[in-house]
């Protein structure tokens, strides 16, 4: 039984939904006969005022009674454009009012999936919740701290650790030198002459210190990376 009720409702509420469609169709069938009847009329009357034009001066009786039929015409045609007026302002408004309709029932469908949604959550719950997950991402930290912070097995003299990175980079700059054919600077100070407080330095040795810096800067950029 339930389902015949439920069958003949929603026959009805379809039923209400397509009134405004089937009432805008019918408009537009007599807005369509109203204009085909506004342009009979306008060629009735240009047919009249032909026909009086024609007759104007031999046959005024003619001429008199086609300007007749043209008045005739033309009130016909003036109420047929006053009734495509009063057609097209209600099409419109029936248009208008179902637009809010459906405007409307689409907010309502959306107002109720937003409460489908949200369910039974609470600002203080969304606040409960992120504070738990702030205690849990602290608690992570320390975690991660406590590991990255301990020391495993005998710890290791940075000084130590130092003086054998400076020595593997000299032992690397001597190589590079002994490969390149080049005197180390340090070298070549010594063995040259000097005239009072000034050095005598040739410009291809300037040319090969300043290779020699390069390269050097290039080994302890790469020994750093």
């Amino acid at each position: 039984m339930s389902g015949v009720w439920a069958w003949f409702g929603g026959s009805a509420a379809q039923k209400k939904k397509d009134s405004p469609k089937a009432a805008i169709l019918g408009l537009r069938s007599q807005l369509d006969m109203l204009q085909k009847r506004e342009k009979h009329l306008m060629a009735q009357m240009e047919e009249q005022d032909a026909i009086a034009r024609k007759n104007v001066n031999t046959n005024k009786a003619a001429a008199k009674a086609a300007l007749r039929r043209k008045k005739a015409h033309e009130h016909s045609l003036e109420q047929t454009i006053s009734q495509i007026g009063t057609l097209e302002q209600q099409i419109n408004a029936i248009e208008s009012a179902n637009i809010n309709r459906e405007t409307l029932a689409a907010m309502q469908r959306a107002g109720e999936a937003m409460k489908d949604i949200h369910g039974k959550l609470t600002p203080e719950k969304v606040d409960e919740t992120m504070d738990k997950l702030r205690e849990q991402n602290a608690l992570s930290e320390e975690i991660v701290t406590a590991i990255t912070s301990a020391h495993i097995g005998e710890t290791v003299d940075d000084t130590e650790l130092d003086e054998e990175l400076e020595s593997m980079m000299q032992e690397q700059l001597d190589k590079k030198m002994l490969e390149s054919g080049t005197v180390p600077v340090s070298d070549a100070i010594h063995r040259m002459p000097a005239v009072g407080n000034q050095e005598i330095q040739s410009k291809p040795q300037a040319v090969a210190e300043d290779d020699d810096e390069a390269e050097l800067r290039k080994l302890q950029a790469e020994m750093a990376m």
